[in-house]
């Protein structure tokens, strides 16, 4: 059985798009694969994060995931900062990582825009620790959404140079699992942007929290074009609101585009909307309903973190004890 690594940021409550692109995949992956799962809370300080907020998030982010059917007692659940071997390791990889490898991470180059000289020092070296978030327990998959595809690739680099400089096979090739037919759900107000908890308007995105009624208001205004569903594929062209809604359809009713346009194709928006609200409102009342009731203890919430960091370090703590040896590092822990 393969090991599966994957983090995800402590954003709060997720939206949809993180639903259908990440935590119901994890969900699925648990049935053959050993599954780690982390709150990647080192990660979420690379930029500013008010200490409150980021202890409130963390909670609500695992609240979720327990809720979209991540199981704590058979896989390992846990907040990144509460396992030492990420940061360890990572420091490692920080010496053996290149600067030019680092100066290609589209992403840093994303989130730093035009303001490159003040942002944090550890923005820009952040792909170097989420290789050793991966590689901390030799894990041999990482589900990932495109825009990480590259980070996969580093991470594999970073390997690579590691075992050739020791002169040892010891981290193994990891594979990126890029899955789910809706691994990118659009914004419901721009059909060209990703729906994310950054946008300003609430109305942008499905949030995991929603009510029947707001799940219902926001596919009502959610932006589209006066002409009806079309009957084919082709008829998606240049319609990326359209484009949108359909894939969330086909990604709960588990077909693909072709196949909601041949049981919608001709129907205005209207019609197709309520049914598009009757089967959101299906799948996610449930996962409203249990992430309140896990953030209604949050010592629960603190207990499956704590657990799952403790059977976290028993795998990482003796893999990241010898990378050190190899490095020469003279070490108390054996």
């Amino acid at each position: 059985m393969q090991r599966i690594f994957s983090g995800i940021q402590p954003s709060g409550i997720p939206t949809l798009g993180n639903y259908l692109g990440a935590m119901r995949n994890w969900a699925a992956l648990q049935a053959d694969h050993e599954c780690i799962y982390c709150v990647v809370d080192l990660h979420a300080i690379t930029q500013w994060q008010q200490p409150a907020d980021l202890m409130r998030q963390t909670r609500e982010m695992t609240a979720s995931l327990l809720a979209c059917g991540i199981d704590p007692k058979a896989h390992i659940l846990f907040n990144q900062s509460a396992v030492s071997a990420h940061a360890r390791l990572a420091w490692i990889f920080f010496s053996v990582t290149r600067l030019g490898w680092l100066n290609r991470m589209t992403q840093f180059k994303d989130k730093a825009g035009k303001d490159r000289e003040n942002v944090s020092a550890a923005l820009y070296v952040y792909p170097s620790l989420m290789a050793a978030d991966i590689l901390a327990y030799h894990a041999t998959r990482v589900p990932v959404g495109e825009d990480q595809r590259q980070h996969v690739e580093l991470a594999n680099d970073i390997a690579q140079k590691f075992n050739h400089d020791y002169g040892v096979e010891f981290f193994p090739h990891i594979e990126p699992l890029i899955l789910g037919p809706a691994a990118r759900v659009m914004s419901l107000r721009d059909g060209t942007k990703k729906m994310a908890k950054s946008d300003p308007s609430d109305q942008s995105r499905i949030n995991l929290s929603d009510d029947a009624d707001t799940i219902a208001l926001k596919i009502r205004r959610a932006k589209t074009d006066p002409e009806p569903l079309p009957d084919d594929m082709q008829g998606l062209e240049g319609r990326p609101e359209a484009r949108n809604l359909i894939g969330i359809y086909a990604a709960f009713t588990d077909t693909d585009h072709a196949g909601v346009l041949r049981d919608h194709g001709g129907e205005g928006f209207g019609k197709f909307k309520e049914a598009l609200t009757v089967l959101l409102v299906e799948k996610l009342a449930p996962i409203a309903a249990e992430t309140k009731r896990w953030l209604d203890d949050p010592a629960s919430i603190d207990a499956v973190l704590r657990d799952g960091a403790a059977r976290a370090a028993v795998l990482a703590d003796p893999i990241v004890a010898e990378a050190e040896r190899l490095v020469g590092f003279l070490s108390a822990r054996g």
